[in-house]
């Protein structure tokens, strides 16, 4: 897997395309790690991306055939000593973009639905065809209804037929749609434009935004999670800066 930082923006890139970014174990395991390493240091947004044709075809399915063959024990994803990849996706402390280079399909539906914010061109697909295959798709049955209507998130599932990417924009899958060529370029504006904000109000913003979406409204307005942006040195240096009329210096505290 690929890692670059591009100052306060850290680039995942998923490079296995012979596999079509099939998530192997190793994989998933950098994926995890280089995750888990985000608040320390001091990333601001994530971009995950793909190289070849296909943003990820989800699990490696050679790997869990030869697993079988050797007689091992399947465990599934919820039962594993090791962290969910989808689950540490969802915790990121900072908004994580999809730089969607081509289909999703299986588990890597899934990657595109536990990130925040996903880009996309006219040549991506979206599909869970786990059914026919036996799988289960645990994390897409949890979230996709919680992202689209549930009839439609339902068909998909039961079916698992293609979602054409006019589809899952006009459900609000997809935030941006732009040409092939100009998807990572146009993930990658968007995350510096995230990274240029204050840390703390985007961190605060996301853990709000995302622990408060099945709450009451009153129950929403009283969480009180994260770093709070009201009380830290950026919210005096953003008045500063904007009355002075200059860029601000984010401190992240």
């Amino acid at each position: 897997m690929g890692v670059e930082d591009r100052e306060h923006v850290r680039v995942l890139t998923l490079d296995r395309p012979d596999r079509r970014n099939a998530l192997s174990t190793e994989l998933q395991a950098d994926l995890v790690e280089e995750l888990l390493r985000v608040p320390e240091d001091g990333v601001r947004a994530v971009v995950v991306t793909g190289t070849g044709p296909a943003f990820c075809a989800g699990f490696d399915l050679k790997e869990i055939r030869a697993a079988d063959e050797r007689g091992e024990r399947f465990r599934p994803p919820m039962d594993r000593p090791v962290r969910a990849v989808f689950e540490v996706v969802t915790e990121v402390p900072v908004p994580v973009i999809a730089a969607l280079n081509g289909p999703a399909v299986a588990g890597g539906f899934e990657l595109a639905l536990a990130c925040d914010l996903r880009v996309a061109s006219p040549a991506v697909h979206f599909a869970l065809p786990e059914a026919a295959i036996g799988m289960g798709a645990n994390f897409g049955s949890v979230v996709l209804p919680k992202r689209i209507p549930m009839g439609i998130a339902l068909e998909a599932l039961f079916t698992g037929d293609r979602l054409t990417v006019e589809e899952a924009q006009r459900w609000g899958l997809v935030n941006r749609l732009v040409e092939p060529d100009a998807v990572l370029a146009t993930a990658l504006e968007l995350a510096d434009r995230i990274a240029a904000n204050a840390p703390v109000s985007v961190r605060r913003m996301k853990e709000t935004a995302v622990k408060a979406l099945e709450l009451p409204l009153w129950q929403g307005l009283r969480l009180d999670v994260g770093p709070n942006p009201y009380l830290s040195e950026d919210r005096k240096e953003g008045i500063a800066a904007r009355l002075e009329k200059r860029p601000p210096r984010w401190a992240g505290r």
